[in-house]
């Protein structure tokens, strides 16, 4: 059984963020999800529903370091990473560390920089480390990208490819807040209690580990695995669908059901955490047949829910 203490903890992290992120309950599960499966966030939505909003409150409801990276067409991979240069008082050359060497990284508007900036962010996502001049340097642990991007935009901007997409643990989608949390948001917006800087620390970057140590440790039974597999191989097959999930993806899913196990108190995961987890971990890996580019990942999610539904839950 884990730590009591880390139910505590997360249902701290929970309250913390429920001060800015007004009548999202699932969202802010899921952003919690992402982090503790060791995973990374895609944040697909319109301008002015809190994408930013969740980045900063996570990170400031951790005490860990913190970088936002505002990702434009003429931004290098060298600005993201870092870079070498000539130290005259030392007469050595020294790596200069760059933004994403921070625990938790905000990349907004992350389809705006160039297809060579985006995969610089390939390595720290899967190895936690980056390479530069035939060096490695480790990044901070616990390390987390999340990344935003508006999905009905496309002037200026370069879309992301497959490889990159798989990486990301979920793509969510915060949405508009319903009449009363929207006039709550409007009412307290000068409130310092209810913003982001008026946020404290609830947890600290051991905590973070620990809990993701503990989820290593949630139980999967057999039955569960053969569900997960089911929903994989149908994306494979299925006749809507011109590239299914990868096995990284399953094995995301995986780590992800036994992350929302541990959000939701229990130390064993059920169908349901791989029921609600499906789409925002499987449905922007896949390429559906007919598959427009002002679509978002509107027909993916469709098929991915269709495929849900039509596999037997195992009891």
């Amino acid at each position: 059984m884990p730590e009591v203490n880390a139910f505590q903890k997360i249902k701290s992290l929970k309250e913390n963020l429920g001060r800015v992120i007004r009548g999202k309950p699932g969202i802010i599960d899921l952003a919690i999800t992402a982090l503790l499966s060791r995973g990374h966030l895609l944040i697909e939505d319109v301008p002015g529903v809190g994408k930013t909003t969740l980045a900063h409150g996570l990170a400031k409801s951790i005490n860990c370091s913190f970088q936002r990276i505002q990702f434009t067409s003429d931004l290098l991979p060298s600005d993201v990473i870092g870079v070498t240069v000539y130290n005259q008082a030392l007469h050595a050359f020294e790596f200069r560390e760059g933004p994403l060497f921070a625990n938790i990284v905000l990349a907004d508007e992350i389809n705006r920089a160039t297809p060579k900036t985006q995969s610089a962010l390939l390595e720290a996502m899967n190895d936690r480390q980056v390479s530069v001049d035939r060096n490695t340097y480790r990044l901070p642990r616990p390390f987390m990208l999340l990344a935003t991007q508006n999905p009905l935009e496309f002037s200026g901007t370069y879309p992301l490819p497959e490889s990159q997409l798989d990486r990301f643990t979920m793509c969510i989608k915060i949405g508009y807040p319903d009449e009363s949390h929207e006039r709550e948001i409007i009412t307290r917006s000068a409130s310092a209690s209810s913003s982001v800087e008026g946020l404290s620390p609830v947890l600290t970057t051991d905590e973070v580990e620990r809990m993701q140590a503990l989820v290593e440790k949630v139980k999967v039974d057999e039955d569960l695995v053969g569900y997960i597999m089911a929903i994989a191989n149908s994306t494979r097959n299925h006749r809507s669908i011109r590239l299914g999930v990868s096995p990284r993806a399953t094995m995301t899913l995986y780590k992800a059901a036994q992350a929302r196990a541990l959000v939701s108190g229990r130390d064993y995961c059920i169908p349901d955490d791989i029921k609600a987890l499906s789409v925002p971990v499987f449905a922007h890996r896949i390429i559906p047949v007919e598959h427009g580019v002002d679509e978002g990942t509107e027909a993916s999610t469709a098929v991915v829910e269709e495929i849900v539904s039509g596999i037997a839950v195992p009891v």
